[in-house]
């Protein structure tokens, strides 16, 4: 539906190194739905892409993570690659500006190596969700559940494996934004932040 996300904004945080067609296939699907995107990034000014190990194009900025209020966005996107998710999740900002998704109970979707961020934003306790099965020894470390599937939604969470997966996982997104707040999600970081 084109105007399904009509007066949505939706954030997608990515660095160098994101798996560029994990950052533009779900940005076109939530874009043509209505919502308004922007590119949140631990850097300023524009962003590499890559198509697996090669460089793809490159991808610019909206806005710094320490200067993006996640009071501002309707849901959230993680896309993967390799680098992408590492150098977030070492990032404080992008942990926290994520953690903050959770605890308000927005929808957020991550694919592919992407979950390393929620692996350390701490709101995987109690949660069954699907990765790059590389991934699966830390989700499950983090207290989630790893399953081997296309999609997984669990209480406002949206994952999915590769690239291969992107018409299921951006299809997903739309509804899930479309849905907004997530009561069970607000209350499952919750639980997480006091296992």
């Amino acid at each position: 539906m084109a105007n399904e996300l009509q007066g949505k904004r939706i954030a997608f945080i990515a660095a160098d190194g994101v798996e560029q067609v994990e950052l533009t296939e779900p940005w076109k699907a939530v874009k043509e739905a209505g919502a308004e995107v922007e590119l949140i990034s631990i850097a300023e000014g524009e962003i590499q892409g890559m198509n697996h190990m090669d460089k793809g194009e490159t991808f610019k900025v909206d806005k710094h993570v320490s200067q993006a209020d996640p009071t501002d966005y309707d849901g959230l996107v993680i896309p993967g690659g390799v680098a992408n998710p590492d150098f977030l999740r070492m990032n404080e900002d992008a942990v926290r500006f994520t953690r903050t998704f959770f605890e308000q109970g927005k929808p957020v979707g991550a694919i592919c190596h992407g979950p390393w961020l929620l692996v350390e934003a701490g709101v995987l306790e109690g949660r069954t969700i699907t990765s790059w099965p590389s991934l699966r020894t830390d989700i499950e470390n983090a207290g989630g559940s790893w399953v081997d599937t296309e999609l997984q939604v669990d209480r406002g969470l949206v994952t999915s494996r590769k690239p291969d997966d992107l018409p299921a996982f951006s299809s997903k997104l739309v509804e899930e934004f479309g849905e907004g707040i997530h009561e069970q999600q607000a209350q499952a970081a919750e639980r997480a932040v006091r296992a």
